[in-house]
């Protein structure tokens, strides 16, 4: 399949009324938000969208609203044709691609802010990030209309604000994680792993392993101080610097866990060089 059997769609109306159709006629549709820059883990939620709806569309926007002054959105890797080329032989129906001032029109003055989940962890040192993905992912829906739509488990706190945003507002959708697709050594797929030199792609994949470890620990009843501080020595030792974040979560509400019964998410955000890498684990304290 090429590009050439893709619908692409650059504005609201049009797509509005193409999903339309296909809902008219029974026709389940199934959203994949993206920025681009499209690798296999992305190309895994097409697979899956395609497994739990008829209809699948892939939208396209670098958000500028989730990047913070200091970060990486004008060196944020853009491949439009490759990246379509991607989806329809991943088997996508449409991609989505609205420009800035579809999104953001001069006079845009709404922010969607969701408290509690936001705090701590990547919101720490992120600013504004989650007001700006709960911003554009609540505008996507409202533009695609779709019955599902999936997200990464990579960026967990993402898809945990995402879900909180979606019932706080009754918005008519299904939200679904799908698990983080890895490279053989672990390394969780993101298309900033390409800022990576060969040494640090070396030695990235160590972050996975540390919160293996933890995960390990914590199942067989290790206490997670002990089992946190090992961590951070090895990550460091390793190279990563700085070490934003290494911490053990509850894995519904985001609430620091000294001990509990139910399950619970690793979750860390260190930086190889210029490049900062998130990852996250499931684990079930004993």
């Amino acid at each position: 399949m090429s590009d050439q059997a893709i619908l692409r769609f650059d504005a609201v109306a049009p797509l509005r009324a193409r999903v339309a159709a296909w809902r008219g006629a029974g026709e389940s549709v199934v959203l994949v938000p993206t920025m681009g820059a499209l690798h296999a883990g992305h190309l895994a939620l097409v697979a899956r969208a395609r497994e739990l709806g008829r209809r699948v569309v892939a939208s396209i926007f670098v958000n500028p609203t989730q990047f913070g002054p200091t970060e990486d959105f004008s060196r944020y890797p853009r491949d439009t044709e490759t990246d379509l080329a991607l989806l329809a032989e991943a088997g996508a129906d449409a991609a989505y691609l609205p420009d800035i001032a579809t999104m953001y029109p001069p006079d845009f003055s709404t922010r969607i802010v969701v408290d509690g989940l936001t705090e701590g962890l990547c919101g720490q040192f992120r600013p504004g990030h989650f007001s700006g993905v709960a911003t554009v992912v609540t505008k996507l829906l409202n533009q695609a209309q779709p019955d599902i739509a999936l997200f990464g488990e990579k960026d967990y706190q993402q898809l945990l604000v995402i879900r909180r945003a979606v019932r706080d507002l009754d918005l008519p959708v299904a939200i679904r994680g799908v698990p983080t697709l890895r490279e053989t050594d672990g390394l969780a797929l993101s298309s900033r792993n390409r800022y990576l030199s060969a040494q640090e792609r070396a030695v990235a994949p160590r972050l996975h392993r540390v919160l293996t470890g933890i995960a390990e620990g914590l199942s067989a009843g290790a206490e997670a101080g002990p089992l946190v501080a090992k961590g951070h020595a090895a990550l460091d030792a390793a190279g990563f610097a700085p070490v934003q974040y290494l911490e053990i979560r509850d894995a519904e509400t985001l609430a620091p866990v000294t001990r509990a019964d139910r399950p619970v998410r690793v979750l860390a955000a260190a930086y190889l060089g210029r490049t900062r890498l998130i990852d996250n684990v499931a684990a079930l304290r004993s």
